[in-house]
């Protein structure tokens, strides 16, 4: 069997950005895949207590949130079916303010997206629905929330939808 050595961690176009993908063990009754391994991280130098797990579950087309705030960091993976993910640098103080990108994340190429804190991240589901799921440092304090308009002309956000189904709050 593959061991968590196997993986591989790749720096992306942001900076505290990480894509992780984890080995995936494959055989005729199907697939084993460890999605978190605490010891892995920290050999890597990823050291991060995460105290919540979170999952959504949304239908084709539905776009999630830009959202984000100043403490959590979150370690973003697909249970089921695809997505769209983007993760935008919010901190006015980094020379990387508002650049952005974009990643596909499914089920099939199990990538995981590590998002430090003061990023904002949004996901349109690409597939007939996904399961988002998340691990998370801190407690959810939607007190302290920011949120990006997911079409907010000064970011140039390229989504692969133009007429996603949104909640409220991010219309």
């Amino acid at each position: 069997m593959k061991t968590y050595s196997e993986w591989i961690i790749e720096n992306t176009d942001l900076e505290g950005v990480k894509k992780i993908i984890p080995t995936t063990f494959e055989d005729h009754r199907g697939s084993y895949t460890e999605i978190y391994n605490k010891d892995f991280m920290i050999k890597n130098k990823i050291d991060i207590d995460f105290l919540q797990d979170d999952i959504s579950v949304s239908n084709k087309n539905v776009l999630r949130g830009i959202h984000g705030d100043r403490k959590t960091q979150k370690l973003v993976s697909c249970l089921y079916g695809k997505f769209q993910l983007i993760v935008v640098n919010n901190n006015p103080e980094s020379k990387q303010f508002k650049k952005w990108q974009s990643f596909e994340i499914s089920f099939e190429n199990k990538a995981q997206i590590l998002i430090p804190p003061m990023f904002g991240n949004g996901h349109l589901v690409l597939s007939e629905f996904a399961i988002f799921h998340y691990k998370q440092n801190t407690q959810y304090d939607g007190d302290s929330q920011l949120t990006i308009k997911w079409n907010d002309p000064s970011y140039k956000f390229e989504w692969n939808n133009d007429s996603p189904i949104l909640s409220t709050r991010d219309k």
